[in-house]
Parts: C-alpha cells; structure tokens; sequence
C-alpha cells in the first residue's frame, strides 16, 4: 500500500468514527469552534482557557484545566471557568490521571489529556505515559455514555492541539537559540579568532629576519670575512630573534587553547538537543583558572593604548576566589568586558590634577545576597572613562543596543547581552555603576556555601 492509499484508508475510518460517535449539531458546533480558535490563538494561556470555555460556553458546565508544570513535572491547575480560583494550584487527591474517563465522589468527569506518542522528549516538561494533563467537568448530573464519549474525545481533541503546540513553541525557540549561538560565535570566535592573522604576520617577519641573517652568514663565510666581532653580533641578533619567535609561539599556543575552550563551550552537542545553552559547571580558581588567561590575551594591547592594568586580585589567597561555573561561559563574559574596556577606556583628572587611564578588576563578598546565608559574590572590571547616560543604563544589556558613547568604535552590541543571559544562565546578575572616574561592570554568581 502506498502512502497515498493508506491516507485514504484512515480517511474511510474516521468517517466510519464520526457516524459511530452520532454527535448532536451542537456538539459538532463545539468541536469546530475549538478546532478554529484553537488555530487563531497564538498565546499559550489563550488556548489553555480555550479548552475550559467551551464547555462553559456550549453546556454550561463548570471546567478545569490541570497540565503538567515544567519545573516542578507534577499537575498544577491552569485554567478554570471559576473566575477568582487562584492558578498553579495541584488537583485534589483524588483526581489523578486514568486509563479512561472517571467520575469522582462529586460527579465531576476526570478525563486525561494525552499527546503523541513521539516525541514526547521534545516537551517542556517529563511526560509519563504520554499523559499532558486532565480536563475536569464538575457538576454533572444528566449525563450518558454519549456525552462522556463526546468529552473523551473532546479531551483527545486538546491533547493533540496541545502537543503541537508545544512543539511548535519548543522549535521557535529552538530557532532563537540558534541565531543567539550564531551571534555569539561571531562575537567570541570569529572576530577574536582574526588576532591569528597579527601573530602570523609577526611570524612571517622574524622569519625573513633570520632568512637575511642566514644569507649575511653565507656571504660572511664565501668571502672569508667572518671574524669574531660579526659573529658574535650575527649570534646576538639572531638570539634576539629567536626570542621573539618563542614569544609569539606563546602568543598562539594560548590564543589556541582559548579558542579551544570557546569553541568545546559554545558547540555542546548538548546545546543543540536541548535548544538552550547548558551548563556545565565546575569548581575552578576564578583568578587562575578564567581572569588571568583572558587578561593575558589583552596585556600587549592595553599596554599600546597607555591603559594601566590594577590588579586587585593580587595577593588574595587563591583559595578565597574558588566559585562553581561553567569555564567556559565566565571566561567569554570576562573577555567581553576586556574587550571593551580595551575599545571605551579613556582617560581622566583627578582632583588633584592628576591624569589617570586604567582599568582594574576585583571581588567582593556580598553576605545574604541571595538571601540568608547565601552569600553572593561581586566580580568586575572597571575602566576609566565618562559615564554612560543615565537613560542609557536601563538598555545596554539588550540585544544590539549601543549606546551614545559609542563613536566610531567597532562592535554588534551583542557582547553585555551574553554576559547577561550567561551570567544569568548561573543563577546570577549583571550590573553597571557609575563610580568615581569611571564605569564599573560587574557580575554577582552564588557563592560556594
């Protein structure tokens, strides 16, 4: 049997159905009014009281709508025809999900919403046994097995309507995720990866260097001219050289292995199952372990711009800045925020007179910032500079948004909103403050207790 037969015979059996089922017009009128709300109703909640405002509507009964809730995977109530009835509430003990429709000890009708079989592992919440919830019908007392058939499928009716939905909302977001990801690769990856080009371009230099050095030799000897004196300047310059070379290979090795780093955490299989970014987290030293790397791939170029470096971490025990994060998440947070410090810091006068351009980083402990005795930590990294503007502030965390003080600076705006959804991702927050002389950005993460 080909494909288009066999739709053909489930078409036959549905006819068969309808005419078993024998529904009244006004049940029929029921359905297709469910059927083309349910298509028009884009937000989740409008459908969700949907499917108790028909039988309120079509029969006057009183309904309510119980789906499984994703953080806590038990049945809260989500929709009720009972105007003042509080949401997020569980069912009663005695309604719970059955193989077949059932009435309880006040004649309420318990039907269960079941969805497809497959695939349940793309729903926001565990599904056990393909079962999304329960319809209750309260108060009915003239009912027959006809009417019970009618809610049954009914019930199947929104369980089908439903599961759909939420895989369509599951792929949306999917979508978003993925054009998040995109940017962030482009924002973390790609650009930062074009430092290669630089340290290439280096290479290539001292090479000829010790090319020129290798045909002054040849010619020193061909012409029997090589006394000590230009040996030992040849000698010389060609150790000056050969340090140069190490430093850049130490320049690469380390843009390598925090390429590598960005790379294994942006590219999760994980990610693209789950259509989010997933944790994964580790106790780590965030001075060894994440600041100090990132800080090392902006050093030189701090240096170039006459921008100091304070480094307030220095001489705190290590084992006093020990946090539980994803690596390799906090370590492009910090490299954003080195980023532009590098672009924005401009400098500034004392009171004194003094000029002043610099940036500094540090911690802080918070005590009961995330309530009692869960204390928080302050991580950041301040620049030198003229404050953002005051009706800025509340925007620079948002996608693509740069502000006035922007100039001809190059950027996306994306770098303080992946700060802010990674940070977030840690159960933390992302910040700004105008402090004296400049900006400070910063993050607090739970502590370890």
């Amino acid at each position: 049997m080909n494909v288009f037969e066999g739709i053909l015979e489930r078409i036959e059996n549905k006819k068969n159905d309808y005419r078993r089922y024998d529904f009244s017009q006004i049940e029929n009128i029921a359905l297709m009014t469910f059927f083309d709300l349910a298509q028009e109703f884009d937000n989740v909640e409008d459908f969700y009281n949907l499917c108790v405002a028909i039988p309120e509507s079509f029969f006057n009964l009183d309904a309510r709508l119980y789906l499984m809730d994703s953080k806590t995977n038990t049945l809260l109530l989500s929709a009720t025809t009972n105007r003042g009835e509080q949401l997020h509430t569980p069912p009663p003990p005695e309604v719970k999900p059955g193989e077949s429709p059932y009435y309880t000890t006040n004649k309420s009708l318990v039907l269960t919403i079941r969805g497809k079989t497959l695939p349940n592992d793309q729903l926001p919440f565990q599904a056990i046994g393909s079962v999304l919830g329960l319809l209750v019908i309260f108060q009915i007392h003239d009912i027959n097995t006809h009417n019970e058939l009618f809610f049954e499928k009914y019930a199947n009716r929104i369980g089908f309507n439903m599961h759909n939905k939420f895989l369509t909302r599951k792929n949306i977001e999917h979508l978003k995720f993925i054009r998040s990801l995109v940017s962030d690769i482009e924002h973390n990856v790609i650009v930062p990866n074009m430092v290669y080009q630089l340290f290439l371009k280096r290479l290539n230099g001292k090479i000829k260097n010790n090319a020129e050095i290798e045909n002054r030799l040849a010619e020193c000897l061909t012409n029997g001219q090589c006394d000590v004196t230009v040996i030992e300047n040849i000698l010389k310059e060609l150790a000056g050289i050969n340090e140069g070379l190490m430093e850049e290979i130490g320049n690469i090795e380390k843009h390598y292995k925090n390429m590598s780093l960005f790379l294994e955490t942006l590219f999760r299989r994980s990610h693209f199952d789950q259509g989010k970014l997933v944790l994964r987290t580790k106790a780590c030293n965030m001075k060894k372990d994440v600041v100090q790397p990132q800080l090392e791939r902006y050093i030189e170029q701090f240096q170039k711009a006459g921008v100091s470096i304070d480094d307030r971490l220095s001489g705190i025990p290590d084992e006093e800045i020990i946090s539980v994060v994803d690596v390799g998440l906090v370590a492009q947070v910090y490299a954003n925020l080195f980023s532009n410090a590098l672009k924005y810091t401009q400098e500034v006068t004392t009171e004194t007179g003094k000029k002043m351009k610099y940036i500094s980083y540090g911690h802080e402990i918070i005590p009961d910032h995330f309530g009692h005795g869960k204390d928080g930590i302050k991580y950041n990294v301040f620049s030198t500079g003229p404050h953002i503007a005051v009706e800025e502030r509340g925007k620079i965390f948002e996608e693509g948004y740069r502000g006035s003080n922007i100039s001809n600076k190059p950027g996306t705006g994306h770098g303080l909103t992946f700060i802010k959804n990674a940070i977030d991702m840690h159960g933390g927050v992302a910040g700004y403050e105008a402090t004296q002389y400049g900006n400070n950005f910063y993050f607090i993460i739970p502590g370890s207790n």
